[in-house]
């Protein structure tokens, strides 16, 4: 059977994207990333997600960032909080976490050449989204790219490398009822940036506004805790 590896965080969307992997007959490799984020229950949720689709194995590599900082996610910046689609559609964040994707999709590359898989997913999106660069289409093809330059087995022609973002073009909503089509249970999800300490969502931070107006766009309900 041809393996991927499934890059992980627990959320909507990589959660949506491992049931396309697992459709087109790709045996499973999740990886999530503990990279010092504070939203680090997006982990827990990547556990539960990857026991529910049964892969091949799990792994969570640990990347400290906290000690590069740079971003809301791994400092004390406050998550913006409220703010309006424009707000959100406009700029580069300051939850965008320097280089983030290119770490990942690196770990990512790394597993894929020692387990001889050749396709890497990812959930990467530039529709509803929060301005990150490292999800452009443009950005993905300069990767896959690169990986067919940086590997032995891309310079030996041994294994073409592709990384694959099936969801590039979606709508949340889309991505939400792509996702029902398979039977997700996205209770298991989770996407806030600033979650309580009793695991909700705070409501308010931009991916949960994302979240809850894709739920609201594809006429369905969330059944994720809020705070607010």
């Amino acid at each position: 059977m041809k393996k991927a590896v499934v890059l992980l965080s627990g959320g909507i969307d990589s959660t949506t994207t491992m049931a396309i992997a697992r459709s087109e007959g790709y045996e499973l490799y999740a990886l999530s990333i503990d990279y010092g984020q504070r939203h680090i229950l997006e982990l827990e949720k990547a556990s539960q997600v990857a026991k529910y689709f049964n892969v091949k194995r799990h792994i969570v590599a640990r990347v400290d960032l906290r000690e590069i900082g740079g971003s809301a996610l791994t400092s004390d910046i406050d998550v913006p909080k409220d703010r309006t689609q424009k707000n959100i559609a406009h700029g580069i964040p300051v939850t965008y976490v320097p280089a983030r994707n290119t770490i990942f999709l690196a770990i990512a590359l790394s597993w894929a050449e020692a387990i001889d898989a050749d396709t890497i997913f990812i959930g990467a999106n530039v529709l509803d989204y929060s301005g990150y660069p490292d999800c452009r289409p443009e950005y993905i093809r300069a990767f896959e790219d690169m990986a067919n330059l940086a590997t032995k087995k891309g310079v030996e022609g041994l294994t073409k490398f592709k990384i694959k973002t099936p969801l590039i073009n979606m709508t949340k909503a889309e991505i939400i009822r792509k996702g029902a089509q398979f039977g997700i249970d996205y209770s298991m999800t989770h996407s806030c940036y600033d979650p309580r300490e009793n695991g909700a969502a705070c409501g308010r931070c931009d991916s949960c506004l994302l979240r809850r107006k894709g739920f609201s766009e594809a006429g369905m309900e969330d059944p994720l805790k809020y705070a607010l």
